[in-house]
């Protein structure tokens, strides 16, 4: 509700919080150089489970100059990979992502709407790291048979791991009530899958 009644505030929010966030960054270069690999630039969720939590108007009016800003930054002054954490139905915005020089994709939640593996694989491979999207901890994991997990995570290696460009992580946190048997399905089909490669 605040972008719509107070616009000019939550302007005056996001260009603070990128001065602070370039700040960090350049302390995080004079202390680390070259060693960091990834930095986290966002963990903010802009999409829900059926579609986008804003429109692409106000996502490019309220969003997307500050964190272009923040990653031209990365880009110019490190070789750092720049990671964004969303969840949900966030097709909308991949275009956007990428002109804003995102580098890496995560959590790839594929049970979201829109969010076909095979689709964002053919499309959006060659611009982005997938990191996430291995299996689902809203279902197979938690709820489905070992049998289950193993082909699962099978098939998303399969099909993310074309080409490079994958990073096998849970499609988000393993739920408590997730069993070990599960887990051990998840791990298995993993370990045969480099075995194979």
């Amino acid at each position: 509700m605040a972008h719509k009644i107070c616009p000019d505030y939550i302007h005056e929010i996001y260009e603070y919080q990128t001065e602070i966030a370039l700040e960090n960054a350049k302390l995080f270069k004079q202390a680390c150089g070259d060693k960091i690999q990834a930095i986290i630039i966002s963990g903010t969720d802009f999409g829900t489970q059926n579609g986008p939590f804003m429109s692409l108007d106000s996502f490019r009016e309220f969003y997307k100059p500050y964190y272009k800003k923040i990653n031209d930054w990365v880009h110019e002054n490190t070789n750092w990979k720049t990671f964004y954490h969303s969840c949900g139905a966030v097709t909308t915005f991949l275009q956007d992502f990428y002109e804003m020089g995102v580098d890496i994709l995560n959590p790839v939640q594929l049970s979201a709407y829109g969010m076909d593996g095979h689709m964002l694989k053919e499309q959006w491979g060659d611009k982005f790291t997938f990191w996430g999207g291995g299996v689902d901890t809203q279902k197979t994991l938690p709820f489905g048979t070992p049998e289950e997990v193993y082909a699962e995570v099978t098939e998303r290696l399969e099909l993310f791991n074309k080409g490079g460009g994958f990073v096998f992580n849970t499609v988000h946190n393993i739920q408590g009530q997730t069993s070990a048997e599960n887990m051990m399905a998840m791990f298995r089909a993993i370990k045969d899958f480099n075995e194979k490669r």
